[in-house]
Parts: C-alpha cells; sequence; structure tokens
C-alpha cells in the first residue's frame, strides 16, 4: 500500500535540522520524499524557520538542486491550555502545555489511515524531543518512523549550512578550541540520520486522555494491569480453565458455578460504558440472588456445551436445581473452587484476581471474581 508520507519535525532556532533530515532521506534506498511537512515550533522559532527556509528561499533551493517535488512547510506554533501561542518554554506549565499539544497533534495525524509518520527530534528543547518520541511510542504504528540527525560539529548549526551541496563551498567558522575563524569546506561534512527504535504501545492498549499526564496515567493503569493479571480463557466443551499458561481442569459442577460468576461480570456490568472494573465489585452478587430460575436456565445452558450429545444432562440439571442451586451447596462448591485455583497457580497474589471472593461484612457478604472483565474470554 502507498502511504502519504508525513514529515514531522519539533524545531526551535535551528531551521537546519529540518533541510538536513530531508537530505539525509532523499538519499535513502529508495529515497523519502515529503508529501506533507509539519513543524511544530514557538513563535519565536516560527520566525527564524520561516525567514531562512520560505523568506530566504532555502527549501525551494533544496528542492531544486535534487529535483524533489516541493512540498511547503506547514508551521505550526504550538499553544497552551487557553489556546494561546508559546513564544518559549520556560515554566513547568509551558512544559506540560507543549506536552500536551505534541502527543494530541501526534494521536489526530496516526488517525490518518492512509498516512505513514516519519518524526524527528533533532530540533527544538530537549522537552520538545522528549514528548515526540513519548507520542510515538502512544499512538505510533508499524510503518511509523522516528529520526535523528547528526551533522559534522563544525557544520551543526552552522547559519550557513543546511545541506551538504553538490558543489563543494567554503565557509568560514569559529575553531571550538582556539576561538580564531577558520575555513572549512562542504565536502567534508557528514549528515547521518538515525532510525530510533521504540516500543510501539498503540496496539496493546488504547488511551483515551485529553492532556500527556492523563495518557501517561492511563498508559500505566493498563501496564500493570497486564502484567499483574494474566489472561482467563474458559472452555466448557473441554472444561478447562485457562490463566496464562495454566490449564485447569474442572468438573462440570465446579466450572458451570464459575462461569455463572463471570457471566455476572461480563453481562451484567452496572458500569459497561467503565473500560476497567479496577476496585469495583458492584456485579458481584449475594449467594442467594444466583438461587434463581434464570441462573438454573444459563447453567443448564452450559450443561448443553458440556454434553452437546446428551442434553439430557442439562434436563436432570433443571430437575434438581430447577429454582436455582441451594446455598449451602454453592458454598461448598465455590471453597472446592478455590482450593484447585490456588494448588495449580501457587502464587497466592496471583490467584486472588481468580478465585471467587467475597465482599462485605458477616452475613451480608457479596461473592464474585475481581478479574478485569476485558481479561476474560469465554470460548465458543
Amino acid at each position: 500500500m502507498e502511504y502519504k508520507n508525513c514529515f514531522i519535525f519539533v524545531a526551535g532556532t535551528t531551521p537546519q535540522i529540518i533541510t538536513e533530515t530531508l537530505y539525509a532521506l532523499h538519499h535513502r534506498k529508495p529515497p523519502i520524499h515529503p508529501d506533507e511537512l509539519c513543524v511544530l515550533t514557538t513563535s519565536a522559532g516560527k520566525e527564524r524557520i520561516e525567514k531562512a527556509l520560505i523568506m530566504e528561499g532555502r527549501l525551494e533551493e533544496f528542492y531544486k538542486e535534487f529535483g524533489i517535488r516541493h512540498c511547503p512547510p506547514r508551521v505550526v506554533v504550538m499553544t497552551d491550555s487557553d489556546d494561546a501561542p508559546l513564544d518559549d518554554i520556560k515554566t513547568d506549565k509551558d512544559n506540560e502545555d507543549i506536552g500536551d499539544f505534541i502527543a494530541n497533534f501526534v494521536k489526530e495525524k496516526a488517525a490518518e489511515a492512509g498516512t505513514r509518520l516519519l518524526c524527528s527530534i533533532a530540533g527544538g528543547r530537549k522537552t520538545m524531543s522528549f514528548y515526540l518520541g513519548a507520542a510515538m511510542g502512544l499512538f505510533g504504528r508499524p510503518r511509523d518512523r522516528l529520526y535523528h540527525v547528526l551533522v559534522t560539529p563544525e557544520f551543526e548549526s552552522h547559519h550557513d549550512f543546511f545541506w551538504k551541496p553538490g558543489i563543494d563551498r567554503t565557509l568560514e567558522a569559529k575553531d571550538f578550541i582556539t576561538g580564531k575563524t577558520k575555513k572549512i569546506n562542504t565536502k567534508d561534512a557528514e549528515i547521518i540520520l538515525a532510525e530510533l527504535p521504540f516500543i510501539r504501545l498503540r496496539d496493546k492498549f488504547q488511551v483515551n486522555g485529553e492532556g500527556f499526564r492523563e495518557l501517561v496515567k492511563e498508559g500505566q493503569r493498563e501496564i500493570d494491569i497486564a502484567s499483574a493479571q494474566l489472561p482467563l480463557k474458559i472452555d466448557l466443551s473441554e472444561r478447562l480453565l485457562e490463566i496464562g499458561p495454566t490449564t485447569i481442569e474442572m468438573i462440570p459442577m465446579q466450572i458451570v458455578i464459575y462461569n455463572a460468576f463471570l457471566r455476572e461480570k461480563i453481562k451484567r456490568c452496572r458500569y459497561p460504558e467503565r473500560k476497567y472494573c479496577r476496585d469495583c465489585v458492584d456485579c458481584f452478587p449475594f449467594l442467594v440472588d444466583m438461587q434463581s430460575k434464570r441462573i438454573a436456565e444459563e447453567m443448564a445452558g452450559d450443561y448443553r456445551i458440556i454434553y452437546p450429545r446428551n442434553p439430557s444432562r442439562a434436563e436432570e440439571f433443571l430437575g434438581r436445581w430447577k429454582g436455582g442451586i441451594e446455598v449451602a451447596i454453592l458454598r461448598q462448591n465455590i471453597s472446592k473452587i478455590n482450593r484447585t485455583i490456588r494448588d495449580h497457580l501457587d502464587d497466592e497474589t496471583l490467584a486472588s484476581y481468580y478465585v471467587i471472593t467475597a465482599v462485605g461484612r458477616h452475613g451480608n457478604k457479596r461473592h464474585g471474581v475481581r478479574v478485569e472483565k476485558g481479561k476474560i474470554e469465554v470460548a465458543p
């Protein structure tokens, strides 16, 4: 599939990094050229960038020299939380505001199905580079890329060096050691483009926060949940419970009772709009509530899955428990279910998410499974 190449730069008072990166990508095999060129900067940076690249014609000159289709830059001034343009980044609030701006900008661009993002962190304040790299980690897709351009020190940020020209030029530069002016020739310049690997979290979880801090908080919460809780799969036809790599075989009565508690969590969640359960136990029923005709019929349905060729087993179950399983029988089986899970997991912290837990005061307890609803899969 052909993608539209969207270049994103963070830049400050060194517009050279834009043409240097374009130069390096032009010399890739195959060459990569921009279809869209976005530069995120401050209002002071915008003046410097537009003066050097547009008013003084360097960008157009670059395109002509290398026969590249002209792609005008879209210079975007970052704004604060009140949509006021940022002139510089000096305070904690300024840093937080640019984090929000960059994260939202990358999020919107990454939502465009036909684009490929090629992002450069070479310019601007270090915090700008950090936020761009972090935003790519949150929203970047496998086809998106992150770069940093490196230039020979004598030519780095030189006011007359924007790329390595086809015809060598002699420039004047200050010697870093002696402080005296010396002659340097562009034939000695090296422009190296480093492609930076980054962990792509986009498909691992979804984050919906507006600000960068909120995005990070949501992402960390997802990681914590993923690392602390293994996926839970229940396969009635095979009478198996799978907790991560651990497979637990259960007798029909116990897997049916366990599935009844999972069903309460998945299908009767009080807050379906919430992605995470966290510490919510509002779906936990009282055991007496499990003693109902509705739940007995649902359990009988599970028996039909367990015994597809022997439907009489489901009818026998309904005949015995048509009003629901007695509380005493439920308690006995819950105890056995929990013992089986603990024996197989051999980790009480981990097991606490998967056993049937009682919450509330004595005599008024409700029961359920603490694992996140998003971690549960019921095999067809």
